[in-house]
């Protein structure tokens, strides 16, 4: 994925649309740039995000660099400043070719936090998503864990997870659906088969205690199915298949996850290995449907010619 040029991995359009559209097969690919970096301020991290989106628009959404209108974009707002991360929302929500706003998920405070709130109604209102990608932010801490650092990266990769699974936490103990209910929530590349024991003792707790002080009107559960979708990167498969289809029937999935294939990580999963691992019944809802919908994409788009379809 490293153009001739030396530049970055992932950074021609032209190499991008080659090997993810053409050779892999993807119909439309929504791009994920995180260029989060500890140490930075708000204003900083906001002016990062003003030109992310500005070179989006001019080097990759563009008519000659989109002219087969696969690609899509993504709002990046610095959440860190909620009033101008809101803005930021506001300036490209018209755009054609924007399909989702993108966030850091290692805030502090969490994302309940009602200072948030400006940046989920601007969202909301818009109906577009609010995703967050596995990255780097500005407390360097991805994610401390309750004991402290990791020891190793084996570590980390094992336990990230923990980090959304807060967020999740926050969001639905805090009220943040019942202020706004049309709030789209999707966590890239967090794993996904966490979220049904959570589920279970989300609604364990809920039972026995409710939540008096948000006065939730339904079961969290609940909320994860109607408002939070997940990325089946990185797909953990387990040496039985079985075990991994039980998994994806219990936690609804076909509700609830979205392909999506990490490039140009050397994590990359093609969309044909992973549509093999999908049970036939949800196959087509993970695969497109859920996006199809979620993203508001079009049904069809244009053939390419020698496209390798998946």
């Amino acid at each position: 994925s490293y153009p001739d040029d030396g530049n970055f991995a992932g950074s021609d359009p032209d190499l991008l649309f080659k090997q993810l559209i053409m050779e892999a097969g993807s119909d439309i690919a929504i791009l994920g740039p995180t260029n989060g970096s500890p140490g930075q301020t708000e204003e900083e991290i906001h002016a990062l995000a003003v030109g992310t989106n500005l070179w989006q628009d001019q080097c990759w959404l563009d008519s000659k660099n989109n002219w087969h209108k696969r690609f899509r974009g993504s709002i990046v707002v610095a959440i860190e400043d909620p009033q101008a991360a809101a803005r930021e929302i506001e300036t490209w929500a018209g755009h054609e070719y924007f399909s989702q706003v993108l966030i850091n998920a290692e805030m502090r405070p969490a994302w309940g936090d009602p200072r948030y709130d400006v940046v989920w109604a601007a969202a909301a209102k818009h109906d577009i998503p609010v995703a967050c990608h596995l990255s780097r932010g500005r407390y360097n801490e991805l994610p401390m864990s309750p004991v402290g650092f990791m020891t190793y990266n084996h570590d980390l990769m094992v336990s990230y997870s923990m980090l959304a699974a807060n967020q999740v936490m926050s969001l639905i103990f805090d009220g943040v659906f019942d202020r706004f209910p049309d709030l789209k929530i999707v966590f890239i590349e967090h794993a996904f088969n966490w979220i049904l024991p959570l589920m279970w003792r989300m609604d364990a707790m809920y039972a026995r205690h409710g939540v008096p002080e948000t006065n939730l009107k339904r079961k969290p559960s609940e909320y994860v199915k109607s408002n939070i979708w997940f990325t089946t990167q990185p797909l953990d498969y387990p040496e039985d298949k079985l075990e991994l289809t039980n998994a994806l029937n219990w936690m609804e999935a076909d509700k609830i996850l979205l392909f999506s294939s990490d490039y140009p990580h050397w994590t990359f999963d093609d969309p044909q290995w992973v549509a093999k691992h999908m049970p036939e019944p949800m196959r087509d809802a993970i695969m497109f449907r859920n996006g199809l919908d979620l993203f508001h994409l079009p049904e069809e788009v244009p053939a390419l010619p020698g496209q390798k379809r998946a």
